[in-house]
């Protein structure tokens, strides 16, 4: 479907809800709802540093990438035991349904966790079953990728892909993100270059708030598929020729851009530069607990707020499954419900 026919702009939002997508850049940890966190910590008997759920929601106020971090870690304090990994899991697959995802790969970030105590399996396996559930109960079909804080040396980051091993067959591929400024991929380049040789798909964090450059050796040194963010990229020319060229897949996160001051507003995204550059952009929602908004919240805001129309959400949600680590087969399934989904809006 090369040529999608024109939507009145009246049934864009119905559509853009509608349309059956894929997310690729959802931290889990991200997706934790204040109510949740008070759920959890009334559970395990931990005491979190806010009275109630508003006064929490109220300390959802980031200025830069770290100012948010700060908040996350705090938390994913709550995540002891295996059911609060499953449970967190699970919220986040009711409201990928009700958005009309049906495939989700999902960030985690062990060393959060692991550095308070928990275990590996813990963190693993409540995750994987909560995927395994989602696609039984609700038809999302789910996978996980494990991320690297790249705050955090090179070796402890092999010492995680070690404890990791038992469970490889639970982990579809590796990925890298955390404070991005003054830590270049290239600090993970001998572990990437270990996770490729076990087969793992590789993804990174690059061109959110880094420079260009960063992308650049984020696909020369580590090699990866997709690029996570990369809206940097557009200050380099070079740049969006090859990332055009190789197709590869930038998973662009608008609220979190929004929210983490990376563009003013959301009229000044450069979301609609980078697709008619002929980039595979996808739209995700990062970490929607604390940015403002899940996918359809990304969707619906973005297109309002820099006049996207319906062709150009055909090519985001084609491309989300397209760049997705599925096989062909589901690929192609997937792209037909999407076609028969804009055609029922022709």
């Amino acid at each position: 479907m090369n040529h999608v026919k024109p939507v009145a702009a009246n049934r864009l939002p119905d559509l853009l809800r509608t349309m059956p997508k894929a997310e690729l850049h959802i931290h889990i940890e991200g997706s934790l709802e204040p109510e949740l966190i008070f759920a959890l910590a009334q559970r395990n008997n931990i005491t979190i540093p806010y009275s109630s759920v508003a006064e929490l929601r109220q300390a959802y106020a980031f200025t830069n990438l770290q100012s948010f971090l700060d908040i996350y870690y705090a938390g994913a304090s709550v995540l002891l035991k295996e059911q609060d990994f499953y449970d967190m899991a699970s919220a986040y697959f009711v409201r990928a349904a009700a958005d009309n995802v049906i495939h989700a790969e999902l960030f985690f970030d062990p060393q959060t966790h692991t550095a308070r105590g928990v275990s590996m399996d813990v963190v693993i396996n409540g995750l994987h079953r909560a995927c395994v559930d989602a696609q039984a109960e609700l038809g999302v079909n789910g996978s996980l990728i494990m991320c690297f804080l790249r705050h955090l040396s090179e070796q402890e980051a092999f010492e995680t892909l070690e404890q990791a091993l038992p469970y490889r067959d639970k982990i579809i591929g590796i990925g890298l993100d955390s404070g991005e400024v003054g830590n270049p991929p290239e600090k993970f380049a001998r572990v990437f270059a270990r996770c490729r040789e076990l087969g793992f798909h590789l993804v990174a964090h690059a061109g959110e708030e880094g420079p260009p450059a960063y992308v650049w050796t984020a696909l020369d040194v580590l090699k990866v598929e997709r690029i996570d963010h990369g809206v940097q990229s557009s200050k380099d020319a070079a740049l969006l020729q090859r990332l055009a060229t190789d197709r590869i897949a930038l998973t662009v996160c608008p609220l979190s851009n929004l929210k983490l001051c990376v563009f003013p507003d959301l009229a000044s995204h450069n979301i609609k530069h980078l697709l008619d550059t002929g980039l595979a952009v996808t739209v995700n929602s990062d970490d929607p607990a604390y940015f403002g908004g899940y996918m359809n919240d990304n969707f619906t805001q973005t297109f309002v707020a820099t006049g996207l129309q319906a062709q150009q959400a055909y090519t985001l949600a084609r491309n989300s499954f397209e760049a997705s680590f599925i096989d062909a087969s589901a690929k192609r399934r997937y792209i037909d419900q999407l076609d028969a989904c804009f055609a029922t809006f022709a």
